[in-house]
């Protein structure tokens, strides 16, 4: 730390070690291992609950099909998705702490069997087995994941995005609701997109 209060990311202790290992036997022939931490895509925000209802029915989601909640937060997305609509559900959620509150909610409503919350990178999981994905992901992120919807998700397939439009997609539906005051925008689009 500088004098000033200015954090500085040297450190010769730190600096004099790594040399060390460049300068060890073999050292030259290996690569350097790269830690890749998963990226979180967006803030957290709430739904409110009315808009996640409007989500899920503006994706037709029906009883017996399966959801994904990419960025799942607090879980209230799945948890209706499997209480109201009787579908399967699986969040994607990064932030441990946000994971475990997902976790409290699904198991206060009894909604194990019904529900699963990931503690993981939503780009590392598999998602061939949804007929639905729901986002509230910033419009960036939604292009990072754009390649992988294309791949991944089979033909038929729903995604709904609460706020943020997918680029390259035409939506087969948008539609502008309001709650709590405050106007939400939320598009609907089918799969295959190419």
């Amino acid at each position: 730390m500088l004098r000033s209060g200015v954090r500085t990311w040297f450190r010769p202790d730190k600096a004099l070690a790594a040399a060390l290992l460049l300068l060890a036997p073999g050292a030259a022939a290996q690569p350097p291992k790269r830690l890749i931490q998963p990226q979180k895509l967006a803030p957290y925000v709430s739904s409110p609950q009315p808009i996640v209802v409007k989500m899920l029915e503006i994706a037709g989601l029906k009883s017996g099909e399966t959801l994904y909640d990419l960025g799942c937060g607090d879980g209230r997305i799945v948890t209706t998705a499997a209480k109201n609509f009787g579908a399967k559900a699986v969040g994607v959620e990064l932030s441990p702490a946000l994971a475990q509150r997902a976790r409290q909610a699904v198991e206060s409503l009894g909604l194990q069997d019904q529900v699963k919350i990931i503690e993981g990178d939503l780009m590392e999981v598999n998602l061939s087995g949804a007929d639905v994905v729901a986002l509230y992901l910033l419009t960036e992120a939604n292009e990072q994941l754009r390649p992988k919807l294309e791949r991944e998700l089979k033909p038929g397939a729903r995604v709904v995005s609460l706020e943020f439009r997918i680029k390259g997609w035409k939506p087969s539906r948008v539609e502008k609701v309001e709650a709590h005051r405050h106007p939400y925008t939320i598009y609907l689009y089918h799969l295959p997109q190419k």
